[in-house]
């Protein structure tokens, strides 16, 4: 309300209704980020559309280059036959001509390499060349015509001589046991659409490798390559095999212009270019894919994206009109009991229909006499929320300090070498860690508890030996109750810090229940500790960090069970000490 200099009267203020701003910035806060998500929603669609089709292009060429790759490695493996064969490797090295080189090769080497081709169902052209020259030959002669497609399988068995001024041959790298081989179009390879895997033979029982003999394995390009096929990638595709000096091997699909733009790596726009190594070998499989396999569907998306945000900015419009009448009169209604409210009449009451927040707002009105109440509740909530954060921080203090302590004895173990020792303290050390997490509760069951002491000592054992024992005395009634997790390892590893006297100490942990209060005691035969460090531990004062561990212990479990419950020692210098622990019995 404004007043008037000249009459003294009051005026309302004008204002926007609130039906009106509500439209408003509804339209403005919801329409126009739409319309930007629908234009980064159609961008990312359209490149996860390009990048999903470019991985199912990836994932085929990866099934085709596993194909190829099994059939050469099928050729090798009957090479290897052959290869590692030391009865052949013997009989080849057996110079005796008539008769026994007769009966060797008919019985012997023969029978070997139809074996050898025989053990494939693909066609196959195995031609061995021999250094001895007292083993016959055996061939196959075409007469000019390509025996591979005459024949289907067959072997032939020649001499060395033969090859030996072949470049080829010449060139051929020197031999590495076992790995020395070479897949090259030689000879008339070339004219039949064939290529060849060389390899020698060599002596198995030398300890350099010699050459005994040398072997060619021959087969199609089309057999080889069978899987590879332009249809499998989409229309338009092309697919290569080439070498290591870039000249194609193989190709399907191919076009004038694709065989043009091989080599361009993609960067002319026709063409995506996707090139794939053939494991062992100095060739690639290169696939050219054109840019209609990978546009084809986002013009789609494009288009459905517009489609889709014009008719969600439609319904938003009718929607907001709707919902901005429905509210601005629901908060009309609101306004009017506030007014009353500050006018001191705390008797209006305003009612909803329905179960929405406009119905909350109401209720809350209604029940202002309560507030008082919901007050003193919201109190205690945050106190209780405040008591469990002091109790999980007082928790998380003890962890670190025995980590701590592990890591320095694991630490000693590694500096003088005991590897098994650290290794069975670092898995004592998991152990204990996983029961001690116990998924984030830190309630547990007590029986968890001792299970904690008894993986803690396990830890210490390593380390002290026989100079340390410890007897469990647990009434089987109080294992399935409940206690706050770790209070009963900090006495024990108090113990052990603390308590010696001598070379050995012997602890006793037992727990008994008595009425509806369990009682766990941990006590110990070492020096003991006077009256005045008992009061230290438990009123904070004197030394810095006097007892902070048993301290812990206790505000941990008057935190959570009351002042009623917690920790006592007794104690003697020279005579032991006895720590008592009171919770009550509460069940899981």
């Amino acid at each position: 309300m404004t007043q008037s200099p000249l009459t003294g009267t009051n005026h309302p203020r004008k204002f926007i209704p609130f039906g009106i701003k509500l439209l408003i910035s509804y339209m403005m806060l919801i329409i126009i980020p739409i319309f930007l998500l629908g234009y980064f929603a159609s961008d990312i669609m359209t490149d996860s559309i390009r990048s999903n089709t470019t991985n199912t292009i990836k994932g085929t060429l990866k099934q085709i280059e596993d194909n190829v790759v099994y059939k050469l490695e099928d050729t090798v493996r009957l090479s290897d036959l052959l290869y590692y064969d030391t009865t052949l490797s013997k009989q080849l090295l057996h110079y005796e001509e008539g008769w026994v080189s007769y009966e060797a090769t008919t019985k012997l080497l023969l029978p070997k390499f139809r074996q050898t081709i025989e053990s494939t169902n693909r066609s196959m052209w195995l031609t061995v060349y021999l250094r001895n020259e007292t083993l016959p030959e055996v061939y196959y002669d075409s007469k000019n015509i390509d025996p591979l497609a005459l024949k289907g399988k067959f072997f032939d068995l020649l001499h060395l001589n033969r090859i030996t001024q072949k470049p080829w041959y010449e060139s051929f790298p020197a031999e590495q046991y076992g790995e020395t081989k070479q897949w090259k179009q030689i000879e008339d390879d070339d004219r039949y659409n064939r290529i060849s895997l060389l390899r020698r033979l060599v002596d198995l029982e030398s300890a350099k490798p010699k050459e005994i003999g040398f072997m060619r394995i021959s087969v199609y390009l089309s057999d080889l390559f069978q899987s590879v096929d332009s249809r499998k990638i989409g229309a338009g595709s092309t697919l290569f095999i080439t070498d290591g000096n870039r000249n194609i091997l193989y190709a399907s699909g191919a076009t004038e212009q694709s065989t043009e733009q091989l080599w361009d790596e993609g960067r002319g726009k026709n063409y995506l270019v996707i090139r794939q190594p053939l494991p062992g070998l100095n060739w690639s499989l290169t696939a050219m894919v054109p840019s209609s396999v990978l546009e084809k569907d986002t013009q789609k998306v494009k288009l459905l994206t517009l489609i889709i945000c014009s008719a969600s900015c439609v319904l938003i419009l009718l929607v907001a009109t709707f919902v901005s009448r429905t509210f601005s009169r629901r908060v009309l209604k609101v306004m009017s009991v506030l007014q009353s409210f500050r006018q001191g009449d705390f008797q209006r009451r305003i009612h909803y229909s329905g179960n929405d927040e406009f119905t909350t707002i109401a209720s809350s009105l209604n029940e202002l006499g309560k507030r008082t109440q919901n007050l003193i509740e919201e109190v205690y909530t945050t106190n209780l929320k405040k008591k469990e954060a002091e109790l999980e921080t007082l928790q998380a203090q003890i962890n670190p300090h025995f980590l701590y302590n592990t890591l320095s004895s694991i630490s000693r173990l590694a500096k003088f070498g005991q590897v098994e020792k650290q290794h069975q303290m670092v898995m004592n050390l998991a152990k204990f860690y996983r029961l001690s997490l116990n998924e984030g509760q830190t309630i547990i069951p007590i029986g968890k508890e001792i299970e904690q002491v008894r993986a803690y000592m396990d830890i210490q054992q390593i380390k002290y030996g026989d100079r340390v024992r410890i007897n469990y005395n647990i009434s089987p009634e109080i294992v399935e109750l409940t206690t706050v997790k770790l209070i009963v390892q900090p006495f024990v590893e108090n113990v052990l810090e603390h308590a010696w006297r001598g070379d050995q100490i012997d602890m006793h942990v037992s727990g008994y229940l008595e009425g509806e209060v369990v009682h766990l005691i941990i006590a110990d035969n070492g020096n003991g500790m006077p009256q005045e460090t008992i009061f230290h531990i438990f009123s904070g004062e004197g030394a810095e960090r006097v007892g902070y561990g048993i301290r812990n212990v206790h505000e941990r479990i008057q935190l959570y069970y009351g002042k009623e419950f917690g920790v006592a020692i007794e104690s003697a210098e020279g005579e032991g000490t006895r720590v008592h622990i009171r919770i009550p019995a509460d069940s899981v």
